[in-house]
């Protein structure tokens, strides 16, 4: 059996030979040092801060996992619908980056540079050095008096309560809903958020769902929105939605996708995150029939001590057309999860994990190297262990 995934979204994304790695290295390198370089002289606009405090801050994270494949799978790569974590029996970069954030009271900027698997596995659709590129975006406040904000570039994604940035996460494998939904955006995004910060609204022009460069020949614009509402200091209700067609004129399919989510964080060492999501996406060109798609998911955290949280997922994912993920079975893609980890901070900035994970499905989707005959074998389950330990600074 062989996975059929939507081409133009993820891939294996490695570099090609040594001298692409190389030629994309001296040019991420040359653009981060420009970039640098410009910040730190100040420029003009940089006067309309009467913060004393340096507008330039560097930062940067890594981490490094190894994950336990019971299924053993041939090419040492977990099912092609998980970009995160995705290479078994080997120690490996998850995601490893430095960034450079530039800061004032009218003006903002990011620029930050990656590399990992998990960059190999979600920008393999990008060309050249922007596989690498993790942020890149400059904003500018064009109120005075109102918290009012214009954003362009490439940014973390409206969609969802997980983030590319594991020690953000509760848990240490990110669920199938948001491995499947973008981790980044391009475009320009207005936000607004209200004096007390309870609520904050924001609309966005979009090159496309999870992409940097527009997909050839396609020239439908596209659309996201977001709403979060803060009603009191331990609950955040949020609705994101994104509306475009991520395929060229000649085939365009409109796609309509909705994230429901809530964290609540029930007493001070306990939390609740809850999350729905739904989308459609037409059958045909110009077609009043849709396919859709839907995912619920659920996370409990315990926190018995400032150092320790203990966190458990349940999941479910159903695809039965393969709009997001294609089997080419009977049923489609409609998969159950659960998975428990525990982390401890070891110090400041560095946080080690261990996560056991299982995902069930209705047809036999997973494929298990046989010890026997060689080869692989379908079944209905697979089971994963994995471990990380990150450092931010």
């Amino acid at each position: 059996m062989r996975w059929s995934l939507p081409a133009a979204t993820r891939g294996p994304g490695i570099f090609n030979s040594a001298a692409t790695f190389i030629y994309s290295t001296v040019s991420m390198k040359s653009l981060l040092l420009t970039a640098l370089g410009l910040v730190i002289f100040k420029p003009a606009m940089a006067q309309d801060s009467t913060d004393t405090k340096n507008p330039l801050t560097i930062s940067g994270y890594a981490e490094a996992y190894y994950n336990y494949d019971f299924n053993s799978p041939l090419n040492n790569t977990v099912p092609g619908f998980l970009y995160n974590f995705n290479r078994a029996g080997e120690v490996n970069l998850n995601l490893g980056f430095i960034k450079a954030n530039y800061t004032t009271d009218r003006v903002r900027a990011n620029l930050a540079f990656a590399a990992g698997t998990y960059v190999n596995a979600n920008y393999a659709a990008e060309p050249g050095v922007l596989k690498n590129v993790f942020e890149a975006n400059v904003g500018v406040k064009i109120s005075q008096n109102a918290n009012l904000w214009i954003d362009a570039g490439i940014m973390p994604s409206h969609i969802g309560f997980e983030s590319a940035i594991g020690k953000d996460n509760w848990a240490l494998t990110r669920s199938l809903v948001a491995e499947n939904t973008p981790y980044f955006e391009s475009g320009v995004k207005l936000g607004f958020t209200t004096k007390d910060e309870k609520l904050y609204l924001a609309a966005m022009y979009l090159n496309g769902w999870q992409r940097i460069q527009r997909a050839d020949g396609n020239t439908t614009p596209a659309f996201g929105a977001q709403i979060t509402y803060k009603p009191a200091p331990n609950v955040t209700l949020n609705y994101s939605t994104f509306i475009g067609s991520d395929k060229p004129d000649s085939l365009r399919l409109m796609r309509y996708y909705h994230n429901f989510y809530g964290i609540f964080q029930l007493a001070e060492k306990f939390g609740i995150t809850a999350g729905f999501d739904y989308g459609a996406e037409q059958k045909a060109k110009g077609s009043g029939e849709y396919n859709n798609w839907f995912v619920p998911v659920l996370i409990a955290r315990y926190s018995p001590s400032p150092k320790v949280n203990i966190a458990a997922r349940g999941e479910y994912f159903q695809d039965k057309n393969g709009v997001i993920i294609a089997t080419g079975t009977e049923h489609g893609f409609k998969t159950f999860g659960v998975s428990a980890n525990i982390d401890y901070a070891i110090l400041p900035g560095v946080l080690w994990r261990v996560e056991a994970r299982n995902l069930n499905s209705k047809d036999r989707i997973f494929l298990e190297r046989n010890q026997d005959g060689g080869g692989q074998l379908a079944k209905k389950d697979n089971f994963f262990l994995t471990t990380s330990v990150s450092v931010a600074f």
